[in-house]
């Protein structure tokens, strides 16, 4: 029987003072509609009355759902393809950075079809990917070759493990999300690095479209972040944020399916506008970016 979660506190930092903000709807799958809370303590936002862990499984079957399934289908699926590429390139390029390794231990979670980690394995890094779901598994062995562990798995992992830990937009689907932030910082090397991309709702892109943001992306996103609630979350686990990253593209992408969310269909010009503006204001400042990705030592 599927359990609905309605939180009374806050799931980051655990304060009672929380109100509900708006109420959003799953454009995706159900077209279900679902509150979202703020937190006035740690600035976090978090869905309400979310499917618990044993029974949101169908709110992620979807061709829409590009992380799982590997579409092409749509303009906006083809255009994200088609940069893919290109992220890849970069996120290797900033584990490299981060950790200044050329080849290590990474773990991957939520590695969906297995394109990053595959990308990191050719290039000789040693990879763990953990995925929940059975069929993006498939894909990732079959398309990309690379096989991948359930996501069950994680709380086994041998502690000092990885020089690297990734997490790109995963950690806000994670329903144990204090056991995640625990167990994460005990897997890490002395000298190993986190790297926690999330969707920043405080972006400009996110006030423009309001309750037709696509990266509220209800029920699948359980949490919400700002870099406010982001440090407190690493702080309350005993690590820090080092540095903090862009992720340039996100803007124009979460543009895009905002807009047919908004209107029906793909608005380009609107949505290139609002991509480039948000991306306009974070251009001094990377915490203003759509989405974020933090870097996170212990």
């Amino acid at each position: 029987m599927s359990q609905r979660i309605h939180y009374t506190s806050c799931p980051l930092c655990g304060s009672t003072e929380i109100e509900q903000k708006l109420i959003v709807t799953d454009f995706t799958v159900s077209k279900e509609r679902f509150p979202i809370a703020i937190c006035h303590s740690c600035t976090a936002m978090f869905t309400q009355d979310i499917p618990d862990a044993s029974s949101i499984g169908p709110f992620y079957k979807s061709e829409e759902y590009i992380s799982h399934t590997n579409t092409s289908k749509g303009l906006i699926n083809r255009l994200y393809q088609s940069v893919r590429k290109r992220t890849i390139r970069q996120k290797r390029k900033l584990i490299e950075n981060v950790t200044g390794l050329k080849q290590g231990a990474l773990l991957d979670l939520g590695s969906g079809t297995g394109v990053f980690a595959s990308a990191m394995q050719k290039y000789g890094w040693k990879v763990t990917g953990l995925e929940p779901d059975p069929d993006a598994r498939k894909v990732a062995s079959e398309i990309n070759g690379i096989d991948l562990e359930d996501t069950g798995r994680f709380y086994e992992l041998p502690d000092h493990s990885f020089d690297a830990i990734t997490l790109w937009h995963v950690l806000e689907h994670v329903h144990d999300l204090q056991g995640y932030m625990g167990k994460l910082k005990s897997l890490l090397k002395e000298k190993g690095r986190l790297c926690i991309a999330v969707p920043n709702y405080s972006s400009k892109d996110a006030v423009a479209y309001g309750e037709y943001w696509a990266a509220w992306d209800v029920p699948r996103h359980l949490y919400h972040f700002s870099p406010e609630s982001m440090k407190k979350l690493v702080e309350k686990h005993g690590m820090r944020i080092e540095s903090y990253r862009p992720m340039w593209y996100d803007s124009f992408y979460v543009s895009m399916l905002s807009s047919k969310y908004k209107s029906g269909k793909t608005k380009l010009f609107e949505s290139f506008f609002n991509g480039l503006r948000s991306n306009w204001k974070a251009l001094g400042n990377v915490q203003h970016c759509s989405s974020v990705i933090y870097i996170i030592s212990n």
